[in-house]
């Protein structure tokens, strides 16, 4: 095995100034190909959901690459490096996820033919209510997930490119902020599910040579990788990483020691599992399709994708604890994150490490485009025509506030990450999804599926779930409490002060509270009111069961 001994080093020899050549190679392909498919005027169906043009194998790939952010590459192979099979549960979760989409969200959501989520939950509600409360909840979480994306594109390009400082860092947010939001101009959703394609297809081909490669080195052979993961551990500096060594073949070590923990982890399950069908970049993907059985067949190809990527991450992940070792890891300046990029650059040297940078980068890329869209279709859409403008504009003028509103929520996002990109942004990834679980997913399932439900029930519920899945992670110990690291005496909460402890809600994400509340409130709300409309439940019942009366959804 290469000694590495850090992030910094392997970038050095792997060549910064080829790094950057690959990005930029990336970038121009993928606006060359923007720039090709998106020509043309676009109408706000185009804009929004590329005029349903995509087949289902497409759109699968495009949901792939959306959901596949650098998160699921780096972190989760860090995080199997360093904790074994504790860290491939987070894989598990992200996967099961999606049959929650796929039984209860896909089909029905394409079916009501809509632009929005808001489209679909306002149906048979009072429009503009539950439009504002709607697109208040989207825009949160499309937020803080740009935030979490941005942020960590700050540390991350730079950490490859071998640049460092807060300026360095900076620019390489503005710069990632820029080229997103050019995606997202010229091309609007058709241009931007390209880009999600071609960076899917890198991101899970280039996790397929690593995994073969470092399978070869091990002949084939997962009990010699597995094996020789675990004596490398074993001889680690950190007493502790060698004393657990033999526990990295058994789940349950991290979540599984106390009570609390293993409540904990309950929790961030409910919000991974569950938060996915309440993503609203991901349900948008599902107009892109021009049937519900295009919409299933996405979510198939997704779910096949998806899964076969994080089996990937399986051996990349114990490949890198075999190959490149936990201490050098932990001494890289990202840290997990840091893995798979070491052990490109032990299996093939400065080229792996520059193609593995560049995919990072358009992971990023990628992702931070399908949200930027998703947001300003919300904001054109949903509060602009249907609440400003009581649904009086143009497309035109939709198409045009769209645009100007990607610019602004691009320099959000780009100053946001700014702002963050020393924080601890894991929180926010968590926030997202505790976000959709608690807000978007009660009021989709009741808006489909019960028939009493109505406006208040719908106002309680996504006010509800996002007022305590927020309120509950600012008085987490993710924000503030948590003991101080002994080397730095600072708090891994966002809050590092270790003496400014304002938490007093015991778990790390709120989804194991917020969920069931905001299906509560929904309930409640619904239940002391007497207003809804059955004629409009039965008609959207109808539609979302067979898909009539889409051609006429679509130009309402």
């Amino acid at each position: 095995m290469a000694a590495l001994t850090s992030l910094a080093a392997a970038t050095t020899v792997g060549n910064a100034k080829l790094n950057i050549a690959i990005f930029v190679i990336f970038v121009l392909v993928t606006l060359t190909v923007v720039v090709k498919v998106a020509s043309g005027k676009k109408t706000a169906e185009q804009y929004y959901t590329a005029g349903g043009a995509f087949s289902g194998r497409q759109n699968g790939i495009a949901i792939a690459g959306d959901y596949l952010s650098a998160a699921s590459f780096l972190g989760i192979a860090g995080a199997i490096a360093l904790q074994g099979m504790d860290g491939f549960l987070y894989s598990i979760g992200f996967l099961v996820a999606w049959l929650v989409a796929l039984l209860l969200v896909a089909e029905l959501m394409r079916n009501t033919g809509r632009f929005t989520m808001a489209d679909v939950l306002s149906y048979r509600l009072k429009q503009r209510p539950v439009r504002i409360a709607t697109s208040v909840s989207v825009l949160c979480v499309s937020l803080f997930y740009l935030l979490a994306q941005m942020a960590g594109a700050g540390g991350l390009v730079s950490l490859l490119l071998g640049v460092s400082g807060e300026t360095a860092q900076n620019l390489v947010i503005a710069v990632v902020g820029a080229v997103m939001v050019t995606y997202v101009l010229i091309g609007g959703m058709k241009g931007t599910t390209w880009v999600q394609i071609i960076k899917a297809v890198l991101l899970i081909s280039a996790a397929a040579i690593m995994t073969a490669w470092v399978l070869g080195k091990y002949g084939f052979s997962l009990s010699g990788l597995f094996t020789d993961s675990v004596d490398v551990a074993k001889t680690s500096t950190n007493p502790k990483t060698a004393a657990g060594a033999e526990n990295l073949l058994h789940y349950g070590t991290k979540y599984g020691v106390t009570t609390l923990a293993k409540i904990d982890f309950i929790s961030l399950s409910m919000a991974l599992v569950l938060g996915t069908a309440g993503l609203p970049h991901v349900l948008q993907r599902f107009y892109t399709v021009p049937t519900s059985k295009a919409a299933r067949k996405s979510v198939e190809w997704a779910i096949w994708l998806i899964g076969g990527f994080y089996l990937l991450t399986l051996v990349i992940g114990f490949g890198a604890g075999a190959l490149v070792g936990p201490d050098a890891i932990n001494a890289a300046p990202g840290k997990q994150n840091s893995a798979a990029p070491l052990l490109a650059f032990e299996l093939g040297g400065s080229w792996m490490l520059g193609i593995v940078s560049g995919i990072a980068f358009a992971t990023i890329l990628a992702v931070v485009a399908g949200l930027t869209i998703t947001a300003s279709a919300t904001f054109a859409h949903d509060l602009y025509k249907e609440v400003f403008k009581r649904g009086q504009s143009t497309q035109e003028q939709e198409v045009r506030i769209a645009r100007i509103s990607a610019i602004a929520i691009g320099l959000v996002a780009i100053f946001g990450g700014m702002l963050a990109k020393s924080q601890n942004i894991a929180f926010l990834v968590a926030l997202a999804f505790a976000v959709a679980a608690s807000a978007n997913l009660p009021t989709i399932l009741y808006s489909l599926f019960w028939k009493r439900f109505n406006t208040r029930g719908a106002l309680w519920s996504i006010y509800g779930g996002l007022i305590a899945s927020i309120g509950l992670i600012i008085f987490s110990p993710v924000v503030s409490g948590k003991a101080a690291d002994p080397k730095t005496g600072l708090s891994p909460s966002m809050v590092t002060n270790p003496d400014i402890d304002f938490h007093w809600f015991p778990l790390d994400n709120p989804g194991l509270v917020s969920i069931p509340l905001a299906f509560f409130l929904g309930w409640l709300g619904s239940v002391t009111s007497k207003e809804f409309d059955a004629e409009k439940y039965a008609e959207m019942e109808v539609r979302s069961l067979t898909g009539h009366g889409v051609a006429k959804a679509l130009e309402h």
